[in-house]
């Protein structure tokens, strides 16, 4: 079974900085588009950054110029390093990717999710 784990997450000063990590384990054949989205309390879930398999990026026009997302295809993992963080940036952040598996082609798969508070 296919499934994505997100890591380090946890709570930072206003103008720290953080990386998560989410990897993808299973009987992967290929993934495809990779990308970090949160969701902060009362709000819908939002698209931070994705990335593709041959490296484009696209950001949130909120985050532009201070997260950085990046992959490493030999791990089955991506990054979000955060920095200059804000309070408004406190959400839950969950992975997603497009992976296809020995027997299913293309899967939209979350992880579950790992909490980042900002506050003083």
């Amino acid at each position: 079974q296919v499934q994505l784990v997100e890591s380090g997450g946890g709570l930072v000063q206003p103008g720290g900085s953080l990386r998560l990590s989410c990897a993808a384990s299973g009987s992967i054949f290929s993934i495809d588009d990779m990308g970090w989205y949160r969701q902060a309390p009362g709000k819908q879930r939002e698209m931070v950054a994705t990335i593709t398999s041959g490296g484009s990026t696209n950001y949130a026009d909120s985050v532009k110029g201070r997260f950085t997302i990046s992959r490493d295809n030999a791990k089955n993992t991506v990054y979000l390093q955060m920095n200059r963080l804000k309070p408004e940036d406190t959400a839950d952040y969950y992975c997603n990717a497009g992976i296809s598996d020995y027997t299913s082609y293309g899967m939209d798969v979350w992880g579950k999710g790992t909490l980042v508070t900002v506050s003083p």
